[in-house]
């Protein structure tokens, strides 16, 4: 699964749109994230994006048992 990201302008034009492709980051969790290059008013920009689940405290507290055990 993919997600689109539209960067909007403070008129809401639309002024580039990233692509987040599913990630396993290096700490084990797991989101999002793309990165791509943008032009706003002549400028190039190069701009990332990352989404990262939220772990429940409940649920990091039963990781840090196995790693534990």
């Amino acid at each position: 699964m993919f997600l689109t990201v539209t960067v909007r302008d403070e008129d809401g034009k639309s002024v580039g749109v990233l692509v987040l492709n599913e990630k396993t980051f290096t700490t084990g969790s797991k989101g999002y994230h793309g990165q791509g290059k943008l032009e706003i008013g002549g400028t190039r920009y190069q701009a990332q994006c990352q989404l990262v689940a939220i772990k429940d405290k409940a649920d990091a507290g039963d990781k840090a048992e196995t790693k534990e055990g």
